[in-house]
């Protein structure tokens, strides 16, 4: 067995241990704005429904519960635009970690095979290449590459880490290019409802997809945007062909969302409310965090989405790292998420108000 040093790269966030420990000396504590795990209570019609639920003793199944599955795709017509969707095109997974990792063994890809990811990415579009044997391609423009080999395309809009969104005649072109090359498309897009300064479309859009899903998978999480990372909520929306192998697969391997899970994610599909409050926690610790950086002299590109600001003192990222922690600020360098991002820190705003706070009066004062 080839050891895990030889297939994956060095998990990044262990490089940042020193740093955390310089900001967290820091007089008043830590700032931790590097990791984007939300930091505000799980909503209440939520916590009801898991608790209402814990008394679970039986197996879930893979697919989820009726009720899951009709919340998923009712979820799907209404906030996302998509025409007529069937329990065939839905599908609950433990978080969307777990399918970015092991989607390509899954799909049956290997050596000689390709997936392809954008330069500035979530690194777990790698991990999974490398974890099946198959050669990891980044792009700019992914209807420049070669599709000779090219299996699986990975788009991400809104983007981690960049806050970027792919406008809809960008979608449109990408997927008829993907469709006439046969290369199967999954879009992940997590952060879809967190729309700052643009309105992210799902590739599920009939203006984007035509109506059809052929060929067409969205990757949908509720971590960010009900509150629920500790609880591994997330679903796969799309063509019912690929839908229908992945659920035989996972049935071998016993991919299961807990039974209680299972109902914590239909309340929370089922809510708004929570979604719009939470939404403006966020708009007004962005809006906070922007400023001041701003009047730091920091220059902030794209991040018109997501809970990230794309961050850069045109200056070497793990140099800004050190600065900021000498102010008690952890922030993720740019580099964790590709060469192209080595000028610049991503800056999450899921820290509590306080600390968001305590951020700002930090840089204003240095």
């Amino acid at each position: 067995m080839a050891a895990v040093s030889a297939r994956l790269p060095v998990f990044p966030w262990d490089k940042l241990e020193p740093y955390k420990a310089t900001a967290a000396a820091h007089p008043d504590g830590l700032v931790d704005l590097s990791v984007g795990t939300p930091v505000d209570p799980v909503p209440a019609p939520v916590q009801r429904a898991l608790t209402e639920a814990a008394d679970s003793p039986g197996y879930p199944t893979v697919w989820g519960t009726p009720a899951l599955r009709d919340a998923i795709a009712g979820w799907v017509e209404r906030r996302l635009g998509a025409a007529s969707v069937a329990h065939a095109n839905v599908l609950p997974v433990v978080g969307s970690k777990e399918l970015v990792a092991w989607l390509p063994t899954q799909l049956g890809l290997g050596a000689g095979d390709k997936v392809a990811y954008p330069r500035l990415a979530y690194p777990t579009y790698e991990v999974g290449a490398r974890l099946c044997g198959a050669e990891p391609v980044v792009y700019d423009d992914p209807t420049e590459l070669d599709p000779a080999g090219l299996k699986l395309l990975w788009l991400n809009s809104p983007s981690n880490p960049t806050g970027k969104v792919l406008p809809k005649d960008e979608l449109v072109r990408i997927v008829a290019w993907a469709r006439e090359h046969g290369v199967l498309v999954f879009s992940d897009e997590c952060y879809l409802e967190l729309g700052w300064e643009a309105d992210p479309v799902s590739v599920l859009h009939p203006d984007v997809c035509g109506g059809s899903f052929e060929g067409l998978v969205a990757v949908h999480s509720l971590s960010k945007r009900s509150n629920l990372a500790g609880y591994r909520a997330a679903f796969l929306a799309g063509d019912a062909a690929v839908l229908g192998e992945l659920l035989q697969i996972r049935k071998h391997g016993g991919m299961m969302t807990p039974a209680p899970v299972q109902a914590a994610t239909v309340a929370a599909l089922g809510d708004d409310a929570h979604v719009t409050e939470q939404r403006e926690r966020y708009a007004a610790r962005r809006a906070a965090l922007k400023g001041a950086l701003e009047a730091h002299g920091f220059r902030i590109e794209h991040s018109e989405a997501s809970l990230y600001l794309w961050a850069t003192r045109d200056e070497p990222c793990w140099d800004t790292v050190g600065y900021l922690a000498e102010l008690g600020i952890l922030v993720a360098p740019g580099d964790f998420y590709g060469t192209a991002g080595d000028r610049f820190v991503r800056v999450a705003f899921t820290a509590t108000d306080e600390r968001v706070a305590a951020a700002v009066k930090r840089l204003g004062a240095a």
